[in-house]
């Protein structure tokens, strides 16, 4: 896919890798980038920043109402040709995190995938193509020592594009999904971090890139139309070794978990 002219929705596009795609996006020449987020001062100022060829929908993105408005909102200015699920939070913990984490995580990182797909779908069938964007992480294929809530939603995520891929693939709907390990971010570099979340700071110490690399990522993806995107190229490495020994795999795991515990 080449965005010059294109309708793109980046969902989650306050900041982050969300904010960086929309901008990257533009430059490509796309037509309009319809950011979105929950944070309507946040999406405002990066449409403000690209300028006339991005618009800001404030939307509660954890609600089917939120993400079926911003699907309604863009098609207003015209068919969507690529949307970009990008919206996302970090929980930590395992089990013990209380239900309201993972029903929050969950409508989040997996229900808002579902909602604004169900939304648009019908149109992009009725023409014969579409591209969505999942953006999940490396913790999708692999896991996130310290943070089980997120590592279950985001293997949730990668498994609803490959459903995705594999069930409209042959009706003209392309799939891609982004699985980065750590970037520069307010998910992995909180206000007021102190360095005492495992689950973090084992992503931190296996190398940190920045946003715009994301989006450099994402675009020469789409350009291939490739399923995955993974702009630290080590996880395609980490993966293989996971599907070619499982069990060798989850003892590695554990030694990794043991150290950064202080095990």
């Amino acid at each position: 896919m080449e965005l010059d002219d294109k309708l793109a929705v980046v969902t989650g596009g306050g900041g982050g890798i969300g904010s960086a795609m929309a901008r990257r996006f533009a430059a490509e020449g796309a037509r309009l980038v319809v950011v979105a987020d929950v944070d309507g001062d946040s999406a405002r100022a990066v449409a403000e920043g690209i300028g006339s060829q991005a618009i800001a929908v404030a939307a509660d993105l954890s609600t089917e109402a939120g993400n079926v408005e911003v699907i309604r909102t863009a098609e207003e200015h015209g068919p969507i040709d690529l949307l970009c699920l990008n919206a996302g939070i970090a929980v930590g913990g395992g089990v013990e995190a209380p239900d309201e984490d993972w029903y929050r995580i969950w409508d989040i990182n997996v229900m808002a995938h579902v909602w604004a797909v169900r939304a648009a779908l019908p149109a992009m069938l009725a023409r014969g193509e579409g591209y969505l964007l999942h953006t999940a992480s490396a913790a999708g294929l692999l896991t996130n020592i310290g943070a089980g809530p997120y590592s279950v939603t985001k293997h949730a995520a990668v498994a609803l594009a490959e459903w995705l891929a594999i069930t409209h693939g042959d009706q003209g709907i392309k799939v891609s999904c982004l699985c980065p390990q750590g970037v520069r971010t307010k998910m992995l570099f909180p206000d007021g971090d102190d360095g005492s979340d495992v689950g973090a700071d084992t992503v931190r110490s296996q190398g940190v890139i920045e946003p715009d690399d994301v989006a450099a990522a994402v675009v020469e993806a789409l350009a291939d139309e490739r399923f995955l995107v993974l702009p630290h190229p080590e996880v395609q490495d980490y993966w293989a070794h996971k599907v070619n020994d499982y069990d060798r795999w989850l003892g590695g795991m554990r030694k990794l978990q043991a150290r950064t515990q202080g095990g």
